[in-house]
């Protein structure tokens, strides 16, 4: 099982890659959103704000989110891990229901271009 400081690290990471990003990627995540991200099996949430192409992460605390972040994400660590390091494709994860991505209807739609 993925550890908090190895999650911590993916959402780093995964920061990291999207700032980094051209074409479609940049565009659908040139938003200014808050954001949280439940890990389903350490019971953490780590809140934070998506914007000019980053995760700023503000912490975490135990439990699911306390607030209705704007884009929601709820997986476990193992799967956060595996999807940066690109072992675990987004798009077959969350078909298979492991990962789950709660946003507004117009930001899905911008998301969608990361899948």
């Amino acid at each position: 099982m993925a550890t908090l400081a190895e999650c911590r690290s993916a959402l780093d990471t995964l920061s990291d890659n999207l700032a980094g990003a051209d074409g479609d990627v940049r565009a659908a995540v040139a938003l200014d959103r808050s954001l949280s991200c439940h890990l389903t099996d350490l019971d953490v949430t780590f809140t934070g704000r998506l914007r000019q192409g980053r995760i700023d992460v503000f912490g975490h605390h135990p439990g699911p989110p306390r607030e209705k972040a704007e884009i929601r994400l709820a997986l476990s660590g193992d799967d956060l891990v595996a999807m940066v390091d690109g072992r675990l494709n987004f798009a077959k994860a969350w078909g298979a229901g492991r990962v789950r991505l709660d946003a507004g209807f117009r930001d899905l739609l911008r998301l969608r271009k990361l899948l």
